[in-house]
C-alpha cells in the first residue's frame, strides 16, 4: 500500500500588483494599486489589484471601468521582466527544500511541491514545512504567499483557492474526510479548479449544481455525456487525484506550442482573418527556433462578454509544418468553418502533435524546389528577426489600424516589458 502522500499548493499573492507595490517601498494591503496598460482606456483588463483593492470586492482580469467611480486608486503598466525576475527569486527558495523532480511550477506565481519525503529530514509536519516556505518567502522576496495541503495534487490545489485566504497564516490543510463537509459543500461550480463557465453550464443542464451533486451524480452517464472528462470530474468531486509531479514533467517533455490574444475591441471575419494569420507565423517562428513541427492545429474563439460564448477545434495535418501559411490555412479553415458573426474578443491557436525536425516529408502536391525555397526564404526571415529584433521586418498588413502585431512584439507574454 503507498504511504500517505502531502502536497503543498503555494500561490503568491495578488503577484504583479504585490510587485509593483514591493518594488516602490508600498504595502499592498493598505495601497490602492490596479496593474493595467494605461494606454488602452477604460476598457483594459486589470491584470492584477493590490489585497486592499479586494477588500472592496474588487477582482483581478475585470475591466477598469468596472472599478466603482468613488474608490481612487493608481494604475501602473505591467512590467513582465520584474515580475519573472522575482518569480525566480521565490523559485530558488522552493529548490532550497526540495529537489526539482518534486516541484512542479504550474504559472508565474503558483507552483506544486511533494514533500512526502522530507517531512521527515526536517523533523516537521506538512503544516509546519509550509509555514516556514512562506516565511522564508517574506523574509527574503517581501511577497505574501498562500498555501493549501492534501494529500494529493487537487486536494491541495482546492483547499488553498477556497480557504487558505481566510486562515491567519494563510494555510489551509484539507484531509480526505474533510470532503463530504467542505468540498463538497463548494457551489457555484466554477468555484472548483478544473470547471469553467461553460462547463458549468452543461452540468446545470444536468441538475448538477454543487460539487455535491456532482459527486453523487452517476459517473457512467457523465461518461457518456462528457467522455473521458466526465470520469474526471465524477473523481476530483469525490476528492480523487492519483496524478503526480513526475505525471505533469511528462507532459511538459511532450509539449505543444500555443498562443492566445484578448482583444480591446469587437474584431468581426475580416480584421479577426488578419489577428489569426498573425498569430500563426508568431507561432511558426518559435516551431522553427526549438526545430519542432506540428502535425496538429487548434483554433479557439471567444465572443464578447455579453454573449459568453465560442468554439475551439482542431484540425489533423496531413504532413508536420513549422510554415506560417500552412498553419494559417488551417486556423482560416476553421474558423470559416465555425464563425458565427458575432463580436470577437479572444482568439487561441495551438500547435500540437509536435515532432523533431529530421528530415524533409516530399508531398506528391507540392514541387520540392518550392518548398526549399521556402524554408531558406523562412530561415532568412527569422535571421534577420533575431538579430534586428522582431518588428525589422513586417508585412505591409502590419501597418492595417486593426493589426496588432509590432505592439505585440514589444512585450514579453503578451505584457509590456
Amino acid at each position: 500500500m503507498e504511504k500517505e502522500r502531502h502536497f503543498l499548493c503555494i500561490d503568491l499573492k495578488s503577484f504583479f500588483a504585490s510587485c509593483e507595490c514591493i518594488e516602490r517601498g508600498l504595502d499592498p494591503f493598505t495601497t490602492p494599486l490596479v496593474v493595467a496598460n494605461k494606454n488602452q482606456g477604460q476598457g483594459a483588463i486589470t491584470l492584477a489589484v493590490t489585497p486592499y483593492l479586494k477588500n472592496f470586492g474588487i477582482k483581478g482580469r475585470s475591466r477598469l471601468y468596472e472599478i466603482p467611480k468613488n474608490i481612487p486608486y493608481t494604475i501602473v503598466n505591467p512590467r513582465m521582466k520584474l515580475y519573472l525576475a522575482m518569480s525566480k527569486q521565490v523559485v530558488s527558495i522552493y529548490l532550497d527544500y526540495v529537489a526539482e523532480e518534486d516541484l512542479h511550477i504550474y504559472s508565474i506565481d503558483e507552483c506544486f511541491l511533494d514533500v512526502t519525503s522530507y517531512l521527515k529530514f526536517y523533523q516537521k509536519t506538512d503544516y509546519e514545512l509550509a509555514l516556514d516556505i512562506l516565511n522564508t518567502i517574506k523574509e527574503k522576496t517581501k511577497l505574501t504567499a498562500t498555501c493549501g495541503i492534501g494529500p494529493n495534487m487537487l486536494l491541495a490545489k482546492v483547499s488553498m483557492d477556497i480557504d487558505a485566504k481566510h486562515e491567519p497564516n494563510c494555510i489551509a490543510k484539507w484531509t480526505m474526510e474533510d470532503i463530504p463537509t467542505k468540498l463538497w459543500s463548494i457551489e457555484p461550480l466554477s468555484k472548483m479548479w478544473g470547471i469553467g463557465p461553460r462547463m458549468e453550464k452543461h452540468l446545470n443542464a444536468l441538475g448538477i449544481f454543487s460539487i455535491k451533486d456532482l459527486a453523487n451524480f452517476d459517473k457512467n452517464k457523465l461518461k457518456d455525456k462528457f467522455g473521458i472528462m466526465g470520469l474526471e470530474l465524477w473523481n476530483h468531486a469525490n476528492g480523487i487525484d492519483t496524478s503526480k509531479i513526475s505525471d505533469f514533467k511528462k507532459l511538459v517533455q511532450e509539449k505543444s506550442f500555443s498562443h492566445s490574444q484578448v482583444l480591446f475591441k469587437d474584431y468581426y471575419a475580416d480584421n479577426a482573418s488578419l489577428i489569426i494569420e498573425e498569430m500563426s507565423e508568431v507561432l511558426a517562428t518559435r516551431l522553427r527556433q526549438n526545430n519542432y513541427e506540428t502535425t496538429s492545429i487548434g483554433l479557439g474563439i471567444s465572443y464578447s462578454k455579453n454573449i459568453n460564448d465560442g468554439f475551439y477545434h482542431h484540425l489533423k495535418l496531413e504532413n508536420p509544418t513549422q510554415n506560417g501559411a500552412t498553419i494559417n490555412q488551417a486556423c482560416q479553415h476553421l474558423f470559416l468553418k465555425y464563425y458565427s458573426n458575432l463580436p470577437i474578443r479572444k482568439i487561441s491557436i495551438s500547435c500540437g502533435k509536435l515532432t523533431k525536425v529530421c528530415g524533409k516529408q516530399l508531398n506528391l502536391f507540392e514541387e520540392y524546389n518550392h518548398s526549399l525555397k521556402e524554408d531558406n526564404y523562412n530561415q532568412v526571415i527569422d535571421e534577420i528577426k533575431n538579430k534586428y529584433g522582431k518588428n525589422s521586418l513586417l508585412k505591409a498588413s502590419s501597418l492595417l489600424p486593426d493589426s496588432t502585431i509590432i505592439a505585440r512584439n514589444q512585450k514579453i507574454g503578451g505584457h509590456h516589458e
